[in-house]
């Protein structure tokens, strides 16, 4: 089987496995079996792509060319096997964190969630795989339209408010000013098909290149850019399987690697450095890290401080790829993994602290640690990861964002990334605190009558705490396979 079939497969398997658990929905244990199968297959294709990009192969597939320079067709790249790497493996974790989650909070509408889940899954392979701007647009879109549901999963009327925030922001920004950005690139470079250096190379000025650069980074309104984020907390109604794909496994992880795909392969390192509007665009992402970090310290309710804590660290991605140096683009690029690691494990134990002791608030959290050890040390991990200290993921992304910024000679951004890790110090370690330093709220003498969450719910959560901690001892595998994409030819 070829590069190009196998990434084709890729893409339906997640939508033949939806039609098998639709097919399943009179039967739990088939439903689910059906889910873990296709995530499991899912992965392996992805695995298989690996080692021939890593060689220097470009797996190609055009599947329908709609006019010249426009077709549906995808392309195995570096910066897309990241995240098609990661959007599969943790959708097997996920799935099964989904199982003790969904029967131990006895949701309703589980065949529904699973169906919509793995067509998210299908889109966001697309997106990551997406050969060309038109591509990944439409993908990019039916990720949108495939997650609403999830989002409104509850039915209330504060699901629904949500999710008309989510469906609005989203589409509006995508439309108004994504579409109008891919129809003007088109006609001034006469394609949309990605190539290393940038199509806009020579064929756009550093005028229209800037005009062109805010159009695409804030109609990319997954990446949660100031002022376009507010659909990240407003999801925050859906359950908590569905925070982690949004936070962690698809929805803002399509966002920041659009922003940098457009950086790399639609403009160019080069081009862009010449772009003035990257100056705009940098100071954004540096608002964006500090006002929603000092938004997530006053957030109580444990879910909304960690959205707020996703809009900080989406931005950093932003920032690196505005950096335009090799380090920033290669950190960018870097985090998504080690974000998506560490995220994912906090929003698990949040969940898993909703089904186990009710408690969805950060204040209610105190002496919990004693309950529940394993699921408040895995938070811990996530955190460390997350604010980026040794030996955790997390610190080499930011290690390599602060060093671009230094070589950039742009000093004051290594001065945001460090009063930015303080204030994540500052919002991810009081639950942590609460939950083994402060005594139980029990003066009347009763006993914590809970305790861990399902052990589907805690093998997860354990699985993605040790890949933060792997993902720091095997950086280097990452550093290896996303260098090519920071070649400049200056």
């Amino acid at each position: 089987m070829t590069g190009g079939q196998t990434m084709v497969l890729a893409v339906l398997a997640p939508l033949a496995g939806a039609v098998a658990i639709a097919a399943s929905h009179r039967h739990p244990n088939r439903r689910e079996a059906a889910t873990l199968v296709t995530a499991a297959a899912l992965f392996a294709l992805t695995a298989s792509l690996l080692a021939p990009v890593m060689a220097g192969e470009r797996p190609r597939a055009i599947l329908w060319e709609i006019v010249p320079g426009i077709s549906i067709g995808f392309e195995a790249e570096p910066l897309g096997m990241v995240f098609a790497l990661v959007a599969s493996f943790l959708w097997i974790v996920t799935s099964v964190y989904s199982i003790g989650y969904m029967r131990g909070h006895r949701e309703e509408n589980q065949t529904r969630f699973y169906v919509c889940f793995a067509i998210a899954l299908s889109s966001a392979i697309g997106v990551a795989f997406a050969a060309n701007m038109f591509t990944l647009f439409v993908f990019y879109e039916a990720l949108t339209l495939s997650t609403y549901p999830l989002v409104t999963h509850h039915g209330t009327d504060e699901a629904r408010r949500g999710g008309r925030t989510y469906l609005g922001l989203l589409l509006l920004t995508s439309i108004a000013f994504q579409l109008l950005a891919i129809v003007w690139t088109w006609a001034v470079a006469g394609t949309l098909d990605f190539a290393a250096g940038g199509i806009l190379e020579g064929k756009a000025s550093p005028a229209l290149a800037g005009i062109l650069l805010l159009l695409y980074v804030f109609g990319i309104g997954k990446a949660a850019l100031m002022p376009f984020h507010r659909w990240l907390p407003a999801a925050m109604v859906a359950p908590t399987p569905v925070s982690a794909l949004l936070h962690a496994v698809a929805v803002v992880k399509a966002g920041v690697f659009t922003v940098l795909k457009v950086t790399v392969y639609v403009f160019g390192i080069d081009l862009l450095a010449d772009v003035h509007a990257r100056d705009l665009l940098l100071y954004v992402a540096a608002f964006t890290i500090i006002a929603a970090s000092l938004i997530a310290i006053r957030e109580d309710n444990l879910k909304r401080r960690l959205a707020y804590s996703t809009v900080s660290q989406l931005s950093y991605i932003v920032l690196g790829a505005m950096l335009v140096t090799e380090a920033s683009v290669i950190g960018s690029g870097i985090h998504i993994a080690m974000h998506a690691f560490g995220k994912i494990t906090l929003f698990f134990c949040a969940g898993a602290i909703l089904v186990a002791a009710h408690k969805t608030n950060v204040s209610d959290l105190d002496g919990i640690g004693r309950a529940m050890p394993i699921t408040m040390c895995a938070f811990l991990v996530g955190a460390l990861s997350v604010i980026g200290l040794p030996p955790l993921g997390g610190s080499w992304s930011k290690f390599l964002l602060a060093l671009g910024a230094a070589g950039a000679g742009q000093y004051v951004f290594v001065g945001v990334l460090m009063l930015s890790t303080l204030l994540n110090v500052a919002y991810l370690l009081p639950p942590v605190v609460r939950a083994f330093f402060l005594p139980p709220p029990d003066a009347d003498g009763r006993r914590i009558s809970f305790s861990e969450a399902p052990p589907a719910c805690l093998v997860s959560i354990c699985v993605t705490a040790a890949g933060s901690v792997l993902l720091f001892f095997f950086a280097d595998l990452l550093y290896v396979l996303l260098e090519p994409i920071a070649i400049t030819t200056r």
